[in-house]
């Protein structure tokens, strides 16, 4: 039950995501991957920031969102390159 919650999160955080830069989604599959990739991020940049934002679901959405909008940011750069 929890891989659905990730992947549901994924998906959330991946389409805020699209919307939040302004490049629009990439799709129900991308939105999904860039979301729980982003997820994976956050989380990593939180715990080793020190970082602490509330648990539970809302939580988890905001952590993955703002991963997937530095991972899309960092995406655009080498896109650019």
């Amino acid at each position: 039950m929890e891989l659905v919650w990730f992947i549901l999160v994924g998906l959330i955080a991946g389409w805020l995501a699209g919307m939040i830069v302004k490049g629009g989604g990439y799709g129900l599959v991308g939105d999904i991957v860039v979301g729980i990739l982003g997820a994976l991020l956050g989380g990593f940049l939180f715990g080793s920031l020190g970082g602490a934002v509330g648990g539970g679901l809302l939580g988890s959405i905001v952590v993955a969102t703002l991963g997937a909008i530095i991972l899309i940011a960092i995406l655009r750069l080498i896109k650019r390159a």
